[in-house]
């Protein structure tokens, strides 16, 4: 990633951890992914950024990406399960399955993904897909 994507990516994401709303992000985070086409992280920022503002085919393209790019990256399969689902979908299952493995072999992992699943339920309470894909990933 160019210095100025990696600099954008970490502004981007301190304003999103501050509260700003994806509809503001979103752009930010298009010029990241299109600076650095390979970076699968902004990729998989974007893919959630279009969950939370309700554009699950947007967010499908990206979470794509993303898994391509970064096939071991759980929380880009979550959020493509979460577009699959939103979108309705079929092939969810094998998304939430591979995500789990992933989240077994790394227990950061698993609270990094379960942290980012409270943030997207305390922006958008009622995210039903969201709710189940948390209980299918931790039993709840």
């Amino acid at each position: 990633m160019t210095q100025v994507a990696e600099s954008l990516f970490k502004e981007a994401i301190e304003r999103y951890q501050a509260g700003e709303g994806a509809d503001t992000l979103i752009p930010v985070f298009k010029e990241i992914c299109e600076r650095a086409p390979k970076n699968s992280n902004a990729w998989t920022c974007l893919a959630w950024l279009y969950l939370l503002d309700n554009k699950p085919a947007q967010a499908y393209k990206a979470a794509q990406k993303a898994v391509k790019l970064n096939p071991h990256d759980a929380q880009a399969r979550v959020n493509l399960a979460l577009a699959m689902l939103d979108s309705s979908q079929k092939g969810v299952r094998q998304q939430i399955e591979t995500a789990a493995q992933l989240l077994l072999v790394s227990e950061e992992l698993r609270q990094e993904v379960k942290k980012n699943i409270e943030d997207g339920l305390s922006r958008k309470a009622d995210w039903k897909s969201l709710q189940r894909v948390k209980a299918w990933l931790f039993d709840v």
